[in-house]
């Protein structure tokens, strides 16, 4: 019992060490917006989405392993966050990742191949299912965003903390399959970045669908930039928001399969 607690201590936080990203941002549109936000989750003041594509060549649960995702930025109780709407993983330690961020806080997680490619200040990354690209950033990381007021705009709309909230739905089948072992609950979980290298730069986004992964549903109608980290990342606390009522949230729920 003593080791098992242990190990809990131990790994109270996920941590990314020597991690990188490329993060990229865009103005949706608010209809896209509110469509796909699912109750209680509303829309912030602008309608933002990003998507990043990283590596994690180091973390304290595992081997590594390579991630991309897609977010909508959103709101509960006034506190803004990331409503994650799909989420790809690569590498060796790409189930324990998955294992982690599905069972513990819901995030939409898929197996995937996950490109991340940086030369220089330049950057190329995706992440494909299926034979469809679903999401492609091409970067240059020179300190000139496509939209210099991106900085303005990503401060009006985060969590006052300055840590990033991350927005997600943890639900299971039953194993008759025709109802909810629980309610679904939108939980929050924190990551703190404590990056070593930080830089902006111009993005050129490409999103793709398939029925599997409809990512190009979050139109880009105004790349805002890119931004760069190398650094230390920490997936800390998560807890329970609210309850969702399961006839509500049952349009919402189909994020972590596929339709075959």
């Amino acid at each position: 019992m003593d080791d098992i607690k242990k190990r809990f201590k131990e790994h109270e936080s996920g941590d990314f060490i020597g991690a990188e990203m490329v993060v990229a941002f865009w103005e949706t549109k608010p209809e896209i917006v509110k469509k796909l936000l699912p109750p209680p989750l509303k829309p912030v003041k602008y309608p933002l989405a990003n998507t990043f594509v990283g590596d994690f060549p180091k973390t304290n649960f595992g081997l590594p392993y390579r991630e991309s995702a897609l977010f909508l930025r959103s709101q509960f109780n006034n506190v803004p966050g990331n409503y994650c709407l799909g989420m790809h993983l690569e590498g060796p330690g790409a189930d324990l990742g998955m294992a982690g961020g599905r069972e513990s806080y819901g995030f939409p997680k898929k197996c995937a191949k996950v490109v991340f490619n940086l030369k220089g200040d330049k950057f190329e990354g995706w992440s494909e299912r299926h034979g469809v690209r679903n999401v492609h950033i091409k970067a240059k990381l020179n300190g000139k965003p496509n939209t210099p007021d991106i900085e303005k705009i990503l401060a009006e709309t985060a969590a006052a903390s300055g840590d990033t909230i991350a927005y997600n739905f943890k639900h299971f089948r039953e194993p008759g399959g025709n109802n909810y072992d629980y309610k679904p609950v939108l939980t929050s979980s924190i990551t703190v970045y404590r990056p070593e290298i930080q830089i902006l730069g111009e993005v050129e986004i490409t999103l793709g669908s398939s029925i599997h992964d409809p990512w190009a549903e979050i139109e880009v109608v105004r790349p805002l930039g890119a931004l760069y980290l190398k650094g230390t990342n920490s997936m800390t606390t998560g807890k329970i928001e609210a309850e969702v009522d399961p006839k509500e949230f049952l349009p919402y729920s189909f994020l972590k399969t596929d339709w075959f």
